[in-house]
């Protein structure tokens, strides 16, 4: 099943498979499983609005091996399961793990299962990889059994601000297990009497324990929460498995929040202003989990890889080297061979496409910009100086589809925008000269260098219109920035921690781009981004004055002026701002 490109910021239909086994044919029986799958199935359809019809409940002598794979299976009917609609499985029983040559595997006990007959139990990837072929966006495996040989991308990263609809919008496959491999399984002596120590704190999680303060209910909430009470629990001798098999999305338990405020029209007890409702769906910055003990880690090989070079001077050799193997192999993975820019007659299809696989290309080169602009000293900043001249010189075409050659700049436009609103957290100008000012040869026929900002905001500045193939962009009036700024926050909010302060940032950043942009090119003119509409709505912040403002403050110390952007020259930054404020203020858009 092919990932959906189009997803919307909200279910269209909830499905749940629950399954409880306590009397098993050839295993000893469980006391509470099937209590469990009865529980879990009554709030799903009571709290949550699961259609009742649509929770398939197999119990017992019902939960066998050609049962659950037949209903799960079942959900991959397109003209059944569609692409936003959301799908949690839900299994109470025995698990059961074997050594194989390439580390464990674990299977799911059916009430006909024998474990010394593998070919009577399902192994779990059986369930993840057949995942794949349910077109439903979000699908959830919670697992009261504990078992081993699960291969999970990464853990989510407890207590990180997300956007709400955007989560809506991301693909993906989580997972919640009891336990692993060597761990037993607690059947009773749950914080609620009838239940298995897992499902009770679950149960506690999804009735209201594991929600944001906002009343927001998340599968990585839910995970926060239930591992840190099982880990914790006085009775308990097990430790929940959690993660993600695939994407980095969040399904969500409820998303009346999100209903209330965009049928009010925007944040509560704000009017908006003539002509706003224009701009699109309203969305809201949530904290995905709840305060819990037990804090972990994301499992990142190249951030941790980064952080460890960055940290010691004498392994700059590795770093580069390590920079320069990320570099190539995603200057191989998007050559012209992937991306072919000839002509499609379904442009539209190739756009989102095309998009959603720069930004999935783009992940590790982001998190390397990112800790760079953090952390990076002077001579290490001159990988990120190599990087953008790398990428920017790359062969791009030269005869196709224009769109698709402009659009070859956007997966730089990403880079751009991640280091320098990393740099801007950490007060670190100089990387905004870098990422601004480094001279690249942008077309190979002129030989001319030109600073980067140049090439990529006139090629991106002129795909405004495409990015409304967008699914809630339909109507914006920057469709471009509005992505960008849901697409760009997951990442930086994992490894610089930004919270609320990611919005003005981004905004700066946007601010300083067109400024820069203005300064570099005899036009003077660049789209403005998010800044330009909230510049002429009648309340709130004006990103745009407040960065004119902080520079007539600081005058010749304000920070870019110091990195040497505008020649160091506050008359200079002046007379493009002033300049590019007349532009802004004739907009008819608005």
């Amino acid at each position: 099943m092919k990932k959906n490109s189009t997803y919307q910021s909200r279910y269209s239909n909830s499905w749940a498979l629950v399954i409880g086994i306590n009397q098993y044919k050839h295993t000893s029986p469980l006391g509470y499983a099937t209590n469990d799958a009865r529980a879990v199935a009554d709030i799903l359809e009571k709290r949550f609005r699961f259609p009742k019809d649509n929770i398939l409940l197999l119990l017992d002598e019902k939960a066998t091996i050609s049962a659950i794979r037949e209903a799960f299976l079942g959900y991959a009917n397109e003209d059944r399961i569609q692409p936003d609609d959301r799908l949690l499985v839900f299994f109470a029983g025995h698990g059961h793990t074997i050594t194989g040559q390439r580390g464990e595997v674990g299977f799911l006990v059916p009430v006909d299962g024998k474990t010394e007959e593998l070919h009577t139990l399902m192994r779990w990837d059986e369930l993840t990889r057949n995942a794949d072929l349910v077109s439903a966006k979000h699908i959830f495996f919670l697992m009261d059994a504990c078992y081993g040989g699960l291969a999970l991308l990464r853990r989510p990263a407890f207590g990180s601000m997300r956007f709400l609809g955007d989560m809506l919008q991301r693909y993906t496959r989580q997972v919640l297990t009891a336990g692993k491999a060597d761990e037993v399984v607690a059947d009773g002596n749950g914080v609620r009497p009838g239940h298995s120590i897992f499902t009770a704190h679950l149960l506690d999680a999804l009735e209201g324990s594991a929600s944001t303060k906002e009343g927001v209910i998340t599968a990585s909430g839910v995970m926060a929460y239930v591992y840190d009470r099982v880990a914790c629990d006085k009775y308990s001798h097990q430790t929940p498995h959690y993660g993600f098999v695939d994407g980095d999305g969040d399904f969500i338990f409820d998303t009346s929040l999100l209903d209330r405020i965009r049928g009010v029209g925007g944040v509560p007890g704000m009017e908006k202003s003539e002509g706003e409702e224009e701009r699109g769906e309203e969305d809201i910055l949530i904290n995905t989990s709840p305060q819990v003990t037990t804090i972990l880690s994301p499992e990142t090989t190249v951030t941790d890889t980064m952080k460890e070079l960055l940290s010691d001077p004498a392994k700059r050799i590795r770093l580069d080297d390590f920079v320069s193997l990320h570099i190539r192999h995603f200057l191989d993975a998007t050559d012209l061979r992937h991306f072919p820019i000839q002509g499609s007659n379904r442009q539209r299809e190739s756009f989102v496409e095309r998009l959603n696989s720069y930004e999935e290309l783009s992940k590790n080169l982001q998190q390397i910009v990112i800790l760079l602009a953090k952390w990076g000293d002077s001579d290490q900043l001159l990988l990120l100086e190599k990087m953008f001249t790398r990428l920017a010189e790359a062969d791009k075409g030269s005869s196709g589809l224009v769109n698709w050659i402009k659009f070859t700049w956007y997966p730089i436009q990403i880079l751009m925008y991640s280091a320098g609103i990393g740099a801007l957290a950490t007060r670190k100008y100089d990387v905004l000269r870098i990422i601004f000012q480094t001279p690249v040869q942008a077309d190979s026929t002129s030989g001319k260098r030109l600073p980067l900002v140049i090439p990529v905001g006139t090629n991106m500045s002129e795909l405004h219109e495409l990015f409304k193939w967008l699914p809630g962009h339909e109507r914006d009036y920057v469709p471009r920035s509005e992505h960008l700024f849901k697409a760009l926050q997951p990442i930086l909010e994992d490894l610089m921690f930004l919270g609320r302060s990611y919005e003005p940032l981004f905004d700066i950043f946007e601010v300083l781009f067109a400024l820069v942009y203005a300064d570099v090119t005899e036009h003077g003119w660049n789209p403005p981004g998010r800044f330009g509409w909230k510049h002429r709505r009648r309340y709130g912040e004006d990103p745009f004055n407040q960065v004119v403002e902080e520079a007539k403050k600081e005058k010749e110390n304000w920070g870019p002026l110091r990195a040497g952007l505008f020649e160091g020259s506050l008359d200079k930054f002046l007379k493009n701002a002033e300049a590019y404020r007349e532009l802004l203020n004739r907009l008819s858009w608005w």
